[in-house]
């Protein structure tokens, strides 16, 4: 059985950080990019990050880009997000997805459709 479970979220003030973590299991990590995507409340959930199988060039949505790093770890079959000078439009439910990607190396799906397994979501929230 597949599981993506995430962990990391809390609560940070403007300008903090926070490193999100998302460990896989049931799955051949190498064979799968992974994304973060977030919901923030009334809105849809969208992309906020990819990495492909071999952990080149990783995607940024613009509003995170040089703040956010994402990044992953085989041995331990988990992914970060790294999460620099937080601000409150940051504030979400942050899921960890993962998308089997057999012919597809150095990039990453960016269509949640695209992602085969879910987190749960750990949620995040930043005071001004």
């Amino acid at each position: 059985q597949v599981q993506v479970v995430e962990s990391g979220g809390g609560l940070a003030q403007a300008g903090e950080s926070l490193r999100l973590s998302c460990t896989v299991s049931g799955l051949n990590f190498d064979e799968y990019a992974m994304g973060w995507f977030r919901q923030a409340p009334g809105k849809e959930r969208d992309l906020v990050s990819t990495i492909s199988r071999t952990g080149r060039n990783p995607y940024y949505v613009d509003s995170v880009k040089g703040r956010f790093t994402i990044s992953r770890d085989s041995a331990k079959k988990t992914t970060y997000l790294q999460m620099n000078s937080l601000k409150p439009e940051d504030t979400a439910t942050y899921f960890c997805a993962a998308a089997r990607t057999p012919s597809l190396y150095n990039y990453a799906p960016r269509a949640q459709s695209d992602f085969d397994y879910w987190g749960q979501g750990t949620q995040v929230t930043v005071s001004s």
